[in-house]
């Protein structure tokens, strides 16, 4: 699949003042299936509030003044991504999806490596998270463009967490006091995060997020708070539930 840009959208070099300091772009992994969710198409095109899900997450992101584009990751037999619209003037490019997320997210530093510099800061948001808090972002990139490696939205774990045997019977309960739900977006400098997802694929480890990279690549990822109702729609009743929240957010 050839990268692709949103038509009409302005090119980097078109609209130099839509970048705010620090310069930031947002990367969505949007290949993935959704089995769980049980539903006649991957979940991220399943209507939400009169649009797809993915078109609500798209646009909170696209809509922060500090992102200036972004690349979405899609698998290559997707029949539905043509019917996706985002009102934004910003350069929106594809990438084609990998078996998994951390080869979508490769991908997508790939195309995007020919349009930022190594040093640009790059927020990748999961596809079915669209209750995303402009408030949120403005913390994430407040607090991490200070950092040195960068870091994640998350929450604390609130409730009592046991861990189990393969049998399902409680073997200890964990210590919640350090323990956090790990979000998106999660923002990491764009040569860094690049290199760390290559040296992980290439030692075979799957890692499940960008921090997951970033960590076994010797860095130390920032956790910044969010809010709880930054759900992932994972299960059928998390589409109602993120109907409920985006009133309230909209």
């Amino acid at each position: 699949m050839q990268d692709v840009a949103w038509k009409n959208s302005t090119t980097v070099t078109d609209s130099p003042d839509i970048f705010a300091n620090p310069r930031c772009w947002a990367v969505v992994p949007a290949a993935g299936v959704g089995a769980r969710m049980q539903a006649e198409r991957p979940k991220q095109y399943l209507p939400l509030l009169g649009r797809c899900v993915i078109e609500h997450t798209l646009q909170r992101l696209l809509a922060h003044p500090c992102i200036g584009g972004g690349v979405v990751a899609i698998s290559s037999d997707d029949d539905w991504w043509s019917e996706v619209r985002i009102e934004t003037d910003k350069p929106l490019w594809l990438a084609e999806g990998g078996d998994e997320r951390c080869h979508s997210v490769l991908n997508a530093l790939q195309i995007l490596s020919a349009q930022a510099a190594e040093q640009d800061w790059v927020l990748v948001h999961d596809a079915a998270r669209p209750c995303l808090r402009s408030e949120d972002m403005d913390e994430l990139i407040r607090h991490c463009e200070a950092h040195p490696v960068g870091g994640l939205l998350a929450v604390p774990v609130k409730d009592t967490l046991k861990r189990a045997d393969v049998a399902r019977n409680v073997r200890e309960t964990l210590d919640r006091n350090q323990l956090w739900h790990a979000q998106t977006p999660q923002m990491f400098r764009l040569g860094p995060l690049r290199d760390a997802l290559q040296q992980a694929i290439a030692a075979n480890v799957l890692v499940t997020d960008e921090a997951s990279a970033m960590e076994r690549a010797g860095h130390a990822p920032l956790l910044v708070e969010g809010h709880a109702d930054n759900i992932k729609i994972t299960h059928p009743e998390d589409l109602a539930l993120a109907e409920l929240y985006l009133k309230y957010l909209l």
